[in-house]
């Protein structure tokens, strides 16, 4: 699978994680419309960030959502 490379200008999608216990704490990251994100070009807090969402999806994130992104 090739890597996926969309600079900032070119993102129109975001893979958000909703938390199960509080609704103002969300996680999102960049991301294609099929919801798949680059991890290469994630920086190392970024990708930490988003393994652990990945990892507790059902006990404090829901499954993550593909949101269009306001354009600015």
């Amino acid at each position: 699978m090739g890597a996926l490379r969309l600079s900032r200008e070119e993102t129109r999608f975001e893979l958000r994680f909703e938390s199960l216990r509080d609704a103002t704490n969300a996680c999102s990251f960049p991301c294609d419309e099929a919801g798949h994100v680059d991890m290469d070009d994630m920086a190392e807090g970024t990708l930490n960030c988003y393994l652990f969402a990945r990892a507790v999806i059902g006990h404090e994130f829901a499954r993550p959502r593909v949101c269009l992104v306001a354009a600015a």
